[in-house]
């Protein structure tokens, strides 16, 4: 008998019963063949367990796996020293953010993508490591879209011998595999699992209960939450997994959680599971324990881990994503419904032991409007480390390897925030500033704040706001501080926090307190302004909430205590859709000249010359992006420029109301147009301003008040008129016509004909109906009564005369019996008034 001394090989000859296991000698040979190998399994299958040893068996140097979260690094690498009969930082070691454990032993050693992207910064020939193993490609986080993308380059130009795997639950494998591949697509291995059947239960929330608010999940919904899961750990088998979005709904529905117990009576251990959680109950929560249990987990738990002993899943139905607004310049994470594949995952905890039950908090007719699978990162998150990180490597984001293309529009405000903050030049080339800030291993704003803000408050005091940051720490009533001062003494995530700080202010290096100490307050505004001076805010006129700099309003929430600050600087806002205003997460007060220095960058001076609704206003403005700090009037410019104006402002908002006398030219001006055509000028709104120039070029300088037109319009309408056919203008149009009484009376051409209005017996002696525009166009004639009501409209006189005009005597005699009625019309003697017979 043979002894086996390497625990790897001891593990692998007798692995457990998991279904990857029959896979290995398939996984181990063609990753040989072909240096890289797409692995396809879904959760619970073992290829986070067994893969890694596996491929480590055949090569002489390290194994490096990737997960997409601390958490998930930790508790696989655990899991397999366990298996191995070690510890961790023996044959298996982890390095997460805080806590490496690796040793020169070390041949299979697991990381979260974040880490061994910036390990490939500095070593990008992965000096020692022989395989990458990416685990839970899947899931699209940015880093490990970009992880790829390198090792793609990396095997390409530098390491062909490097054999990278990429394993996935739910994966476009067909996608990958041609991202790895060389000419001919990586080998593709699948491995199925047996489960067993989910039993499918719905639970929407009552009607009167919301989901979501503007604030996220309702405190009503987790209520909802809490009471099916304490219905499923009395009426099923096994532990219970609990799905909520983030951390803040894991320790509400914990709390209420708080005294379960199962169907016989007997306690039940309720556990947290999420990324903020010290190491110590993280690890509690990953353990069966002696007693049934409820695991109230994040996301965490959907895929990238297994939480052992689960048998019924309650699911909230909901996600946390990142967005991003890059025109207001918002980003951070917002809750959305889980995509249809996420809740299918989320349902196969319940099946891996035995059959299980899943509890859908939403409505069953809901479901097939879910989306099918959650957005790419890359598609939706800030971009700015993404650039960055291309740009420490040398290349550009539209050369990388990457599975979606990055959207031009994040592209651009990722490049335009690098810029700013020094970190790239004009040739978006990484500069030194640059490549420091990208040495501090968090987002480039947070990076920028904490360089800068050291000098300003201090290195520590930086340090701890920038971590505060960092976590995505939100506190009810939105105030910043106080949620630094409860961190502070000891508040639930003060562990983590504390470890972050430290760890921020030793890479910072030496900085010196600054001579003048700021209080709390003071220095926790100038910080979150330095991370983010779009988001400094201004107090609006009246109180009605504030205006940041980026040109988005917000709003605190009801009760906080920040509410009567005339400056904040925002460290988290959300513009929910169809919302005008951001709501306020967290913030800090500020004071003016904190967020002049902060945001000095966005400080300028414009001077705006505005020609609207007739009238010119000429202003001075002292701005900080979009917050007004001074405006004053303009002394009276130029004609020039007053022209300028006057041209734009006509040419985006139209014309404006004309005089009545340029109105009047203007529609005799259309007929002549529509009967007789050129040379007679088009002078509708289009044509008038497409000829702005030809007659109104030379008054435009002069055109400061509605007043200035309307002494102007007339006269520069006439600047249109064709030569020499204008001096018939009054011949083919006239403004008024002689009636047979002698009187006269306007002719209206506002309508498609011209219209004129007179009496009866204004017109008797009239045989035919006038004409214009040389006989072409009949004049529409509104014949009145002696009170000048309507009695007939005709533009044919001769027929009313022999049709028409009888009755009509008839009822106007008897009406008006003073006036004269003869019979024949067009040989009367026209009258404008009462006449003896």
């Amino acid at each position: 008998m043979v002894l086996v001394t390497d625990p790897i090989a001891r593990l692998l000859a007798a692995p457990p019963d998991l279904p990857v296991a029959l896979h290995l000698d398939v996984v181990r040979a063609r990753l040989a063949e072909a240096g890289v190998l797409v692995v396809a399994a879904p959760p619970g299958t073992g290829k986070t367990t067994l893969v890694p040893p596996a491929v480590a068996a055949d090569v002489a140097g390290r194994v490096l796996v990737t997960q997409p979260r601390r958490i998930a690094a930790r508790a696989a690498a655990r899991r397999l020293a366990q298996l191995c009969g070690e510890d961790v930082g023996g044959i298996v070691g982890h390095a997460v953010r805080g806590d490496v454990r690796r040793s020169a032993r070390t041949r299979v050693e697991v990381a979260t993508a974040g880490l061994v992207l910036r390990r490939l910064q500095a070593d990008p020939g992965l000096d020692g490591v022989d395989v990458v193993v990416l685990d839970e490609v899947h899931e699209r986080h940015l880093d490990a879209d970009l992880l790829l993308a390198l090792l793609v380059e990396v095997r390409r130009t530098l390491r062909p011998d490097l054999r990278v795997v990429a394993m996935s639950a739910t994966l476009d494998a067909a996608a990958v595999a041609a991202l790895l591949g060389d000419g001919e697509p990586a080998p593709v291995v699948e491995v199925s699992a047996e489960t067993f059947p989910v039993e499918v239960r719905w639970v929407p929330p009552p009607a009167r209960v919301a989901r979501l608010d503007e604030r996220g999940p309702t405190r009503g919904f987790l209520d909802h939450v809490a009471a099916t899961a304490r219905t499923a750990v009395a009426g099923s088998p096994g532990d219970v997994l609990v799905m909520l979005p983030g951390a803040r709904e894991v320790d509400v529905v914990t709390r209420a959680l708080e005294g379960a117990r199962a169907a016989d009576g007997g306690p039940v251990d309720v556990r947290r599971l999420h990324g903020r959680l010290p190491g110590a109950e993280q690890d509690l929560a990953l353990r069966e324990g002696p007693r049934r249990r409820v695991v109230v987990a994040t996301a965490v738990a959907e895929s990238s881990l297994t939480v052992p002993g689960v048998r019924t899943v309650v699911d909230a139905g909901l996600a946390r994503e990142p967005r991003t607004d890059h025109v207001r310049g918002l980003a951070g994470l917002v809750t959305v419904s889980v995509s249809r594949a996420g809740a299918e995952q989320r349902a196969g905890r319940a099946g891996r032991l035995g059959p299980g039950t899943v509890w859908r908090c939403w409505a069953e007719n809901e479901h097939p409007r879910l989306r099918p699978f959650a957005e790419p990162e890359i598609r939706t998150a800030d971009l700015a480390s993404f650039v960055l990180a291309a740009a420490c490597w040398g290349s550009a984001p539209d050369a990388l390897a990457l599975l979606d293309a990055p959207p031009e529009a994040a592209l651009a405000a990722a490049r335009a925030t690098l810029g700013a903050l020094g970190a790239l030049d004009d040739d978006g080339r990484v500069t030194a500033r640059g490549r420091r800030i990208d040495a501090l291993g968090t987002d480039p704003r947070l990076a920028r704040a904490l360089l800068d803000g050291a000098e300003l408050v201090g290195p520590q005091r930086a340090a701890e706001v920038v971590a505060l940051l960092d976590a995505d720490v939100r506190a009810p009533d939105a105030d910043l501080v106080a949620a630094w001062r409860r961190l502070r003494c000891g508040a639930p995530g003060s562990e983590e926090w504390r470890r972050q700080a430290r760890r921020l202010g030793e890479r910072l290096g030496s900085a010196r307190e600054p001579v003048d100490r700021l209080a709390d307050d003071e220095a926790a505004g100038l910080v979150v302004a330095l991370a983010h001076p779009e988001r400094v805010a201004r107090r609006r006129p009246g109180g009605r909430g504030f205006l940041m700099a980026g040109g988005t309003g917000a709003r605190l929430p009801e009760g906080s205590p920040l509410a009567g600050a005339a400056w904040l600087a925002v460290a988290d806002a959300d513009r929910g859709p169809g919302r005008s205003d951001a709501l306020v997460r967290s913030a800090a007060p500020l004071d003016e000249d904190a967020a002049l220095d902060a945001a000095g960058s966005l400080l300028r001076e414009e001077s705006t010359l505005e020609h609207r609704d007739g009238r010119l206003t000429a202003t001075r403005r002292t701005m900080l992006g979009a917050i007004t700090l001074v405006e004053e009037k303009l002394p009276r410019p130029d004609r020039a420029t007053v022209a300028a104006a006057v041209r734009d402002g006509l040419l985006r908002d139209g014309l404006p109301p004309l005089s009545d006398a340029a109105t009047r030219l203007r529609t005799r001006l259309a007929l002549l147009h529509r009967t007789l055509g050129a040379p007679w000028p088009d002078v509708s709104d289009a044509a008038l301003l497409a000829r702005l120039d030809d007659w109104l070029g030379p008054d435009l300088g002069d055109l400061r008040t509605p007043a200035d037109l309307a002494r102007r319009d007339t006269a520069a309408l006439r600047r249109l008129l064709p030569w020499p056919d204008a001096a018939r203008l009054d011949e083919l149009v006239p403004e008024r016509l002689d009636l047979p009484a002698g009187t006269t009376a306007a002719v209206d051409y506002t309508g498609d004909v011209p219209v004129l209005a007179a009496k009866v017996q204004e017109v008797f002696g009239w045989g035919a109906t006038p004409r214009l525009v040389d006989g072409r166009v009949p004049v529409l004639l509104h014949l009145l009564s002696p009170a000048r009501r309507p009695t007939t409209v005709t533009s044919d006189l001769a027929s009313f005369w022999v049709q028409g005009y009888p009755q009509v005597r008839a009822e106007l005699r008897g009406r008006y019996p003073k006036h004269d009625w003869p019979e024949d019309p067009t040989t009367a003697v026209a009258s404008r008034g009462v006449r003896r017979r």
